[in-house]
């Protein structure tokens, strides 16, 4: 678990020094399919998660929000889903760079 909290942060730090690239949709919508993240998410809708588009909006201007929701999508945490606690999965890929896209394509939306 240290180890992801290190590439989480790694990964918030070298985003933040980097030119923006253009975000790979295609990229991240496969990467987020085949995570099963569309099981309780969905780009507009809420689900038993929030819509990819309130998380984007929450997050509008916010300097943490790649290291939060990096953490967030490579860290394993609890969610509450109805009141109950849940496991939230993480992304499927050891990828730094797959992860900083779908994390920019999320706040892009």
């Amino acid at each position: 678990m240290k180890r992801l909290f290190v590439f989480a942060i790694a990964l918030a730090a070298s985003a933040a020094s980097l030119p923006a690239a253009a975000v790979d949709a295609a990229a991240a919508d496969a990467l987020v399919r085949k995570s099963k993240c569309l099981t309780c998410h969905a780009v507009e809708k809420k689900k038993d998660g929030p819509a990819f588009k309130e998380t984007a909006a929450k997050y509008k201007g916010k300097p943490e929000a790649m290291e939060k929701l990096t953490k967030h999508v490579t860290v394993p945490s609890k969610v509450k889903v109805e009141g109950k606690e849940e496991d939230h999965e993480t992304l499927k890929t050891e990828d730094p760079a797959a992860v900083k896209n779908v994390v920019e394509w999320i706040l892009s939306l």
